[in-house]
């Protein structure tokens, strides 16, 4: 049987020089506890896509120019109650102007 989870799975992909950092502060922010784990996370490479357009502030690239940067995606555990936290966070550490940042809903067999 499957009831909706107390936790959701936060992914967001970041540039590869910055994932170290987004990994710490999803882990203090309260994100990536498992258990009597802390900080778990896992991860993986991507090629990112964007193009920016006018009124854009790209860290990455020029208005105008499609551009392709080498990211990372990482993806943790976060309790339903951390999870406000948990994005504003990261927002405030993220290096992107809109950061890709994913809430995704679980459920937990019972």
């Amino acid at each position: 049987m499957l009831k909706d989870s107390d936790f959701v799975k936060i992914r967001v992909a970041v540039p590869l020089d910055h994932a170290d950092k987004i990994r710490k502060v999803l882990g203090e922010a309260g994100a990536g506890i498992q258990g009597n784990y802390k900080f778990a996370s896992g991860s993986w490479k991507q090629t990112g896509r964007f193009l920016p357009t006018r009124g854009a502030n790209p860290t990455v690239g020029k208005i105008g120019n499609l551009e392709e940067v080498p990211e990372e995606v990482i993806e943790t555990l976060c309790h339903v109650d951390k999870v406000r936290n948990v994005i504003e966070a990261v927002e405030n550490f993220h290096p992107y102007e809109e950061p890709a940042i994913d809430v995704i809903p679980r459920l937990d067999v019972i």
